[in-house]
């Protein structure tokens, strides 16, 4: 389960848009923001992809964005 309010902090601070993101991941706006709102889940390929691209390294922080076991909607 992905701790959306996490990727969503992540992702803004980042600086990066969400059309920049989804076309350098292969997906359409509409699926990555199906993913970052969990609606669909994350591939590993794409987890890998996404942490590339807003340089998440700590498996720590990998872990809570996107391997979270309980998340406040």
């Amino acid at each position: 389960m992905t701790d959306t309010a996490l990727l969503k902090a992540r992702i803004h601070n980042s600086g990066l848009k969400i059309g920049y993101l989804a076309e350098q991941m292969g997906l359409s706006r509409q699926g990555l923001y199906h993913k970052i709102n969990d609606r669909n889940e994350f591939t590993t390929s794409e987890v890998q992809k996404l942490c590339e691209l807003l340089n998440i390294d700590s498996l720590e922080e990998r872990s809570d964005i996107f391997f979270a076991t309980e998340v406040d909607k």
